[in-house]
């Protein structure tokens, strides 16, 4: 980045905030709400958060790689998630945790001609399924892994 692009978007940044402290625009107005999906976070399982994403229906598959994702996981509050898709013209990953109070965990929009794999991280309240729902040429898959949460790190 050049001083130039530094310098404007600093300037950018500070107008924002400046905004945003004297009430002229609501903090909400800042952030990119375009995509936000309410209804697909509300979701309470992987059907009704499926169904939010715009998954009728969804075939299982095994042309997903879990990657990083560990099999047991010591700390449930920050658990790395890994998922690549090896299904054609994927156009989304969502990652859902089957027993969390809002089953999805985050959705990615993967652009065309880009490598359809995502790294994030997650929080897990106990031992849970993790589901990857992948939207590839219109249709929906869906591969699963469990992932084992210990209480205190003791492995067990």
């Amino acid at each position: 980045m050049n001083r130039r692009n530094f310098v404007k978007n600093s300037s950018l940044a500070t107008a924002y905030s400046l905004a945003v402290a004297a009430g002229l625009i609501a903090p909400g107005t800042v952030l990119a709400q375009a995509g936000w999906n309410e209804k697909a976070f509300a979701g309470k399982n992987l059907k009704d958060a499926a169904a939010s994403l715009g998954a009728a229906s969804f075939a299982e598959t095994k042309d997903v790689n879990w990657g990083s994702t560990p099999e047991i996981a010591e700390n449930g509050a920050v658990v790395p998630i890994s998922v690549t898709s090896n299904i054609a013209k994927t156009e989304q990953i969502a990652i859902l945790v089957e027993k969390n109070p809002s089953a999805l965990s985050a959705a990615f929009d993967i652009p065309a001609g880009t490598d359809p794999s995502v790294t994030t991280r997650v929080k897990m309240g106990q031992t849970s399924n993790i589901f990857a729902l992948v939207k590839a040429d219109g249709k929906y898959y869906v591969a699963t892994k469990e992932v084992k949460v210990t209480l205190g790190g003791c492995g067990g």
